[in-house]
């Protein structure tokens, strides 16, 4: 009976042993079966974007950054400035900016154009502050530079600066002015009479015998 009981055992464990092993084999078969199996691809939106792919699909556009012209301070401001700048010019011993570098293209008229040794010069007038001055081809101003000067027209390059830092120039013309009526007729009157004399007021010169 012993014996009997000792085979039994040994047919039961080594039963118990191949179930175990097929087991584990089924498992292993079933690991690689879903480890080469693709794994399905998400839509482009869901990967790129992450957004929920049930909710509508709104378009995002960017604003434009808004660029304008720099406008320049004040006549004040600018004169304040020059005077600094004249200031520091002396205690540096080095030549002082010219006035007209404070002041804007827009903010003179041309009341005269003539001839100079050293060229063709221009008298203008500052219409903020009413003072004159005279011009030559190079000369600076807050929002440009002088050219040239023709006999009727000084001809300038204008500066435009936008809040983007960008400067366009750009060629500005301003013609000579002309004199008002009354400063017409001033200047008539304060000229000088060269019309010869009446026949009457010549004295009479008596002939030779």
């Amino acid at each position: 009976m012993d014996y009997k009981n000792a085979i039994r055992n040994i047919v039961t464990a080594a039963a118990i042993i191949g179930v175990i092993a097929v087991a584990s084999v089924m498992t292993t078969a079933q690991d690689k079966a879903d480890a080469k199996k693709p794994e399905a691809k998400k839509p482009v939106s869901e990967r790129s974007s992450g957004r929920d792919p049930f909710k509508k699909y709104e378009v995002v556009t960017k604003q434009a950054k808004t660029v304008s012209k720099l406008e320049p301070p004040t006549i004040q401001v600018r004169i304040d400035r020059y005077r600094a700048q004249k200031m520091a010019a002396a205690s540096a011993r080095v030549a002082p900016p010219k006035p007209t570098t404070a002041l804007l293209l827009s903010e003179m008229q041309v009341t005269g154009i003539f001839r100079t040794p050293r060229g063709w010069a221009a008298m203008v007038e500052a219409t903020p502050i009413k003072l004159s001055y005279v011009i030559y081809p190079g000369e600076n101003f807050f929002d440009g530079q002088l050219v040239a000067i023709e006999e009727t027209r000084l001809i300038f390059r204008h500066d435009t600066v936008w809040t983007d830092g960008r400067r366009e120039k750009s060629v500005e013309i301003k013609p000579l002015r002309q004199p008002s009526p009354v400063e017409a007729m001033t200047a008539t009157k304060a000229a000088p009479s060269t019309a010869p004399a009446p026949e009457s007021d010549k004295p009479i010169v008596p002939e030779k015998q």
